[in-house]
Parts: C-alpha cells; sequence; structure tokens
C-alpha cells in the first residue's frame, strides 16, 4: 500500500509548475514599467518611474539601510543609493543613523513620502478592486492567507533551492 507521504509529495510535484507560472506571470506584471506609470497616474502623484518602487519599499519596510533596500528590490547598491539621495533631496524620505547599528545609514518615509505612498495605496485598491470584483469574500480572504504564508515560507532561508 503506497504511503499518504508519497501521495501527497506526488500531489506537490504535479502542482509545482502550475504554481511556478503563475508567480512568473505574477512578477512579470508587477515588473512592468508600465504598471508603475499606470499608479503614478491614477494616484495624481508626480514622481520618476524609476524611484516610484524604492518609495514604496522604503515605507513599507523602513527604516531600512540601502544594502537591504537594494537586495529587496533587485538592484545595484549604488543605484540605490543615488536613488535613496534623489527621494531625500525630494523631501520624500530620510536618512538616519540605524537603531541597531549606528554606523548603518536607514532611510525612512518622511510625512510627505507617507503621503504619496498613501495615494499610491489608494489608486492600487482602486485598480485591484476590478480584478477582484467577481470573487467571493471567502475566495479573497483565502488567497490573501495563502499568499502570505507562501510569502513568509519562500523568505525562509532554509527553503531557498
Amino acid at each position: 500500500m503506497p504511503s499518504s507521504n508519497n501521495v501527497h509529495n506526488t500531489h506537490i510535484s504535479s502542482q509545482l509548475a502550475a504554481l511556478h507560472s503563475a508567480v512568473l506571470d505574477i512578477v512579470a506584471v508587477m515588473n512592468r514599467p508600465q504598471r508603475d506609470e499606470l499608479l503614478i497616474q491614477a494616484a495624481g502623484i508626480r514622481l520618476d518611474r524609476a524611484l516610484f518602487p524604492l518609495l514604496v519599499g522604503i515605507e513599507r519596510f523602513g527604516p531600512i539601510g540601502v544594502v537591504e533596500a537594494a537586495d529587496r528590490l533587485g538592484r545595484d547598491y549604488t543605484t540605490v543609493s543615488r536613488q535613496v539621495a534623489r527621494l531625500e533631496s525630494l523631501g520624500l524620505v530620510e536618512r538616519r543613523a540605524g537603531a541597531a547599528d549606528k554606523r548603518v545609514r536607514e532611510a525612512v518615509a518622511t510625512a510627505e513620502g507617507k503621503a504619496m505612498t498613501d495615494r499610491i495605496d489608494v489608486a492600487r485598491e482602486r485598480i485591484l478592486g476590478g480584478v477582484f470584483a467577481d470573487w467571493s469574500a471567502e475566495e479573497l480572504d483565502s488567497f490573501t492567507r495563502l499568499t502570505r504564508r507562501f510569502a513568509d515560507a519562500i523568505r525562509d532561508p532554509s527553503a531557498d533551492a
């Protein structure tokens, strides 16, 4: 008699290609420059498209060091350092000594930067509202819960493959 563990592993294997394909589709859409332009326009803000994901990342994950921000965005440290300086000159972020290590400079959104990301959030909600319009509350709840569970699981370094 086959073990239930083998049946479970077979089921996982059969789903991984479909899951991987879906994740690649989502990442491709999220990384399109046109998507950022759409959000910038819908939010009614003036911001260079190249700075947009960095500002959002700093607001969501800050205070954050340049190295971590670069890693999260998949960008070069020196590029992100210049972009943080640009956001700082625009009054959207400020840099300060790190809480854990004073030698590390961390970026954090200013009140003006937070107001801008709040407008982006409203625009994103309006746009995604159409995507989820025909989903039931239960479907959306399950999708949100399972997506968060997946994101948490793949962040675990032991899950890297």
